[in-house]
């Protein structure tokens, strides 16, 4: 049994793939304690060649071949074929930190947690190739533990519901029948709150785990109203969550509150980037009919926000289309 299966969805990432799987092998652990799962995502273009000479050098990385379905699809065909007692999801344009592996294993021998939530730093191309492993938590690793309950009330902001941050106890996820909405992009938003939602034993570490990469396009960038109607889809998946049983009534407000935050960002996204008035308006229909009991109601403007949508949409978008144009102008 290996201890930790690292997920990592391919799809035209011929620039920035060797990085991310070369990282894999700096953790200072050796190949049978780990698995790569490589799930090529109906790449057309260099990203597999980029890394042949690294699959044939290592026997722990595991090749699936699948049509292209998309991120969600990827992970949760992965998570299929996952044998460690732990995943961890990896982007293929990101990288994990040098030497983090080691530590993690060590807390998840010693505690057996369903989650540890670990640190992230943001780098752009040119501060990934000055890159050198300099641990971000200062006087050394600190680490606490929690309950599901208080990681999601103290740690979780729903404009940063980052998979890749987390590491999971694989029967965990098994138990709690918890995998990706498929065909969607914006798909760590409901993943991540269904896990905070249902874990029970977790850590949270200041241990640097990941380097995101910024700076350049990726599937979540540049909001359209195919996106926009996937975002809905997400925003809905979670808001069902606030009819779980069995959750407390603080836990509850925090969710909606959660799903509100996560309404005004689909909301923001829609008003600046998406130019045709016809497909903004789609988008905000699509949204009425897949969550047709939305309400946000724990303050005034969230009362007042509410009525618009749901009563004047039309009005409520034009209005908002119209206060960022006057913002940008006035910056």
């Amino acid at each position: 049994m290996k201890k930790f299966s690292i997920i990592v969805p391919v799809y035209q990432v011929e620039k920035y793939i060797r990085a991310c799987v070369e990282s894999i092998f700096r953790q200072g652990l050796d190949d049978d304690v780990f698995e790569v799962i490589i799930v090529n995502d109906g790449s057309t273009d260099h990203s597999m060649q980029q890394i042949a000479d690294l699959i044939g050098q290592h026997s722990n990385i595991i090749v699936l071949e699948q049509e292209n379905q998309g991120l969600s699809m990827a992970r949760n065909n992965g998570m299929k074929n996952a044998n460690g007692d732990y995943i961890i999801f990896l982007d293929s344009d990101d990288l994990l930190a040098d030497n983090c592996l080691k530590q993690l294993m060590e807390m998840t021998l010693e505690q057996q947690p369903d989650l540890i939530v670990a640190d992230f730093e943001k780098k752009d191309d040119e501060a990934i190739l000055r890159y050198r492993q300099q641990s971000s938590a200062a006087g050394g690793c600190k680490t606490t533990a929690k309950s599901g309950k208080a990681l999601f009330m103290e740690d979780l902001n729903p404009r940063e519901c980052y998979v890749w941050r987390t590491v999971y106890r694989r029967a965990f996820l098994e138990e709690n029948h918890i995998r990706y909405v498929p065909g969607i992009t914006y798909e760590d938003t409901p993943f991540t709150h269904e896990c905070y939602l249902k874990a029970t034993h977790c850590l949270r570490t200041n241990l640097l785990l990941y380097i995101y990469r910024v700076g350049h396009a990726s599937i979540t960038t540049g909001m359209t109203k195919k996106k926009g109607m996937d975002f809905s889809i997400a925003l809905a998946k979670t808001w069902e969550m606030t009819r779980m049983e069995g959750i407390d009534l603080d836990v509850r407000k925090r969710l909606k509150d959660n799903v509100f935050a996560v309404f005004s960002v689909l909301i923001y996204a829609i008003t600046n980037e998406v130019k045709d008035g016809n497909e903004r308006m789609q988008v905000v229909r699509h949204l009425q009919q897949m969550v047709p009991d939305l309400n946000f109601n724990h303050s005034m403007k969230q009362r007042c926000i509410t009525f618009l949508y749901k009563r004047m949409p039309g009005i409520y978008i034009d209005m908002k289309v119209l206060f960022y144009k006057l913002a940008k102008r006035l910056r």
